[in-house]
């Protein structure tokens, strides 16, 4: 089944922004090859792989900058009208300690290049979404913030929507991560919901490999159902 439009702004996509001062220089990059691109605990690929990668720049200071990318297919599959097949996030903020808790406070804007048809060029929301967020962390646990300065992904005066996150990791040895999230969305004049993620991670040979099931408790939704994610990624 395929989302309707207002469902299918859900998915958007999220790297994980605040990097960390690099000991070699300020400047890094990544790349990944995921199984299924889960933003949210919503596939926005219609459950197909994605390649994903992305430059950061992180000073001495705290202060960092960014950009990612994805192949994405929900905005198209939600509409026959719309050309979209790439999502690009423009981030920016600053991190840093407090005795022994982190912090990370920025702005993150998310961008849908393409063409939009009539329903967009008659007045209905794009979905290019700003969101202002506020990250937390102590020892392995982790909190973030996330509240939309504009509609968020094209749902029609949501902007001050939230969305929550707790994450914890665990080493089990041998190279071998436990990681765990939760999220709750909570959107404006639509229906809430919660989304979970648990799995592990393994470095190899200079690569990381992740292998993760995904859910949410989101009803008749095939995009949202649970499934396992298998991930390989490496930094530079």
């Amino acid at each position: 089944m395929r989302l309707p439009l207002a469902a299918a702004a859900l998915a958007a996509a999220l790297p994980v922004a605040g990097s960390a001062y690099a000991e070699d220089g300020p400047f890094s990059a990544n790349i990944a090859l995921v199984s299924d691109y889960a933003f949210r605990g919503i596939s926005q690929t219609d459950e197909r792989p994605a390649l994903q990668g992305g430059f950061d720049y992180a000073h001495a200071s705290g202060l960092y900058a960014g950009v990612w990318g994805s192949n994405v297919s929900w905005l198209a599959d939600a509409a026959d009208d719309v050309r979209n097949s790439l999502e690009v996030d423009l981030y920016a903020g600053y991190a840093g300690e407090a005795g022994a808790i982190g912090y990370d406070v920025g702005l993150l804007q998310y961008y849908y290049p393409g063409s939009y048809g009539p329903l967009y060029r008659a007045g209905a929301e794009k979905p290019h979404t700003l969101e202002a967020y506020l990250g937390l962390s102590w020892e392995l646990l982790s909190f973030k913030y996330s509240h939309s300065l504009t509609d968020l992904f094209g749902y029609t005066d949501s902007d001050g929507s939230q969305y929550y996150e707790l994450g914890a990791e665990h080493d089990l040895g041998s190279g071998f991560i436990l990681t765990a999230h939760a999220g709750y969305s909570d959107i404006r004049g639509q229906d809430n919901y919660t989304d979970w993620k648990v799995g592990v991670n393994k470095e190899y040979g200079g690569f990381d490999f992740g292998l993760h099931y995904v859910n949410t408790d989101l009803n008749g939704v095939d995009e949202a159902e649970e499934r396992v994610v298998f991930s390989i990624a490496r930094s530079f």
